[in-house]
């Protein structure tokens, strides 16, 4: 298959310009590394539709992969050293060494994603000598490649950390021999991630490897553990399993992502503190419901029975005290810190509401009902800004001047909040409208500028091509 004919499959009518921005990134590749073969990788973005902090509690999650993405170039190498370049200037060169323990560098590095995913992959690929330089894992020479306009935004809750993770695992896994299950492969890079300080879920991982084209994928993301016969060559059976689906979005719908331009750093105490709240409501209901282990096992018990249960407010230390898993949530733990509130009612109610809004939605696309989905939408963005405290007033403005636009069937803040970007249900036709008018409200009512972007929903992680 040609280059052109396999980046179509990919990228559609936007083939094109990417086969100008993958020739411009084996150009580079060259520039640094030298001739020879050349292995492209890529791994989407992702926007969730609806199920907002739901994953990490083992809830229910409707993500889109986008038709942005990380590219990661890579050549294997006779020895265990990993070395990065990034084609963006912003992120200086980084190399480290696979082994036993791979040390991190400072916080907010970018090279600790990849250092997260060579750590997962020397742990889990299957057993080798240790023939490369002492490391039973083989390195690589690599450039990423994810920038404007056809990379991921970074900072704006759209997954470029994750999609960097999960490249990065992917081209590892590969060039040492390794061709995992994309389930419990998206597990395992999930774990991967853990590596930068941020206990999150499954989402992003899932929809990373296993997206499909004009679809959104329904993900259970509570682990299944009675045996199932793996797919892979050989057979045998999988000790953990998760319920997914694909879901049709509408063809005269578009996926609309504004990008607030206000950053935060995905490895924060807040996004901590959240998780923290939900833990914290687990153990409050212990006592009523032994065999809880995460807020997903009293989904199907009504909210006007669980609120009671719940205090409005606990400190981090009072938390503890009612025997919170809190061990691997990395909170401080300074007298300060033991003080900080959790909203343990507000944050239990949230997941509840929105797991239920996630089955409501699926339910809702399935049936052709895009009035119904916009409905949920607007509902979901109102429960993540009031119960689990992640907006901020320039997600407000988003949202509010895309409602305005006529066309618009509803709107949300999406990732993990706190800035970053929202999305929108656009029809196709009000598309050009929404541009202009979201964009023109938002300046006049924050003095900031927007990116917007018409996104269609992408398929999955993949190795590309390889050239040499």
């Amino acid at each position: 298959m040609s280059l052109t004919s396999t980046l179509k499959r990919i990228y559609g009518e936007a083939a094109e310009v990417q086969q100008a921005r993958y020739s411009a990134a084996l150009a580079a590749f060259a520039r640094i590394y030298g001739p020879g073969p050349v292995h492209v990788f890529r791994a989407p973005g992702r926007v969730n539709l609806i199920g907002e902090h739901t994953d990490y509690n083992h809830g229910f999650v409707l993500p889109v992969a986008l038709d942005r993405d990380v590219l990661l170039l890579a050549r294997p190498r006779p020895d265990g050293i990993v070395r990065l370049h990034n084609v963006e200037p912003d992120f200086a060169p980084r190399t480290f060494v696979i082994g036993p323990t791979i040390p991190p560098a400072p916080p907010g590095d970018w090279s600790n994603y990849v250092r997260g995913a060579a750590r997962m992959v020397a742990q889990h690929a299957p057993p080798a000598p240790p023939v490369y330089g002492g490391a039973n894992v083989r390195g690589i020479d690599a450039l990423v490649e994810s920038a404007p306009p056809y990379g991921i935004p970074r900072g704006a809750g759209v997954s470029s950390s994750s999609a960097l993770t999960v490249v990065a695992a992917l081209a590892l896994a590969h060039l040492n021999g390794w061709q995992p299950d994309p389930v419990p492969f998206a597990r395992l890079c999930s774990e991967a991630e853990w590596y930068v300080g941020t206990r999150g879920g499954i989402m992003d991982q899932f929809i990373a490897l296993l997206a499909r084209r004009g679809y959104a994928l329904y993900l259970d993301c509570r682990p299944q553990t009675s045996p199932r016969p793996s797919p892979t060559r050989g057979g045998g059976l999988q000790s953990e399993w998760y319920t997914f689906a694909h879901v049709l979005l509408p063809s005269d719908y578009r996926i609309l992502v504004a990008d607030t331009g206000v950053r935060h750093t995905n490895v924060r105490g807040e996004y901590n503190l959240r998780v923290a709240a939900c833990r914290a409501g687990v153990a409050c209901l212990r006592p009523y419901y032994p065999r809880i282990t995460h807020l997903r096992d009293v989904q199907d018990v009504v909210w006007a029975e669980l609120a009671p249960l719940l205090p409005e407010v606990l400190t981090v230390a009072e938390a503890r005290a009612r025997r919170a898993d809190l061990d691997d949530v990395p909170l401080p733990t300074d007298d300060a810190a033991m003080d900080a509130k959790l909203r343990v009612r507000a944050c239990c109610r949230h997941v509840h509401s929105e797991n239920e809004r996630v089955r409501a939605i699926v339910a809702a696309l399935e049936a052709g009902d895009v009035a119904t989905v916009g409905h949920l939408l607007d509902e979901a963005h109102a429960s993540a800004r009031d119960d689990y405290d992640v907006s901020c007033p320039e997600l407000e403005a988003l949202v509010e001047a895309a409602r305005a636009v006529e066309g618009t069937a509803g709107a949300r803040l999406t990732g993990a909040g706190w800035g970053g970007c929202i999305v929108a249900l656009v029809h196709q036709e009000a598309v050009p409208d929404f541009e202009t008018e979201v964009s023109r409200r938002y300046r006049e009512q924050t003095g900031r500028e927007t990116t917007i972007f018409a996104c269609r929903a992408g398929g999955g992680a993949r190795l590309v091509f390889v050239v040499g």
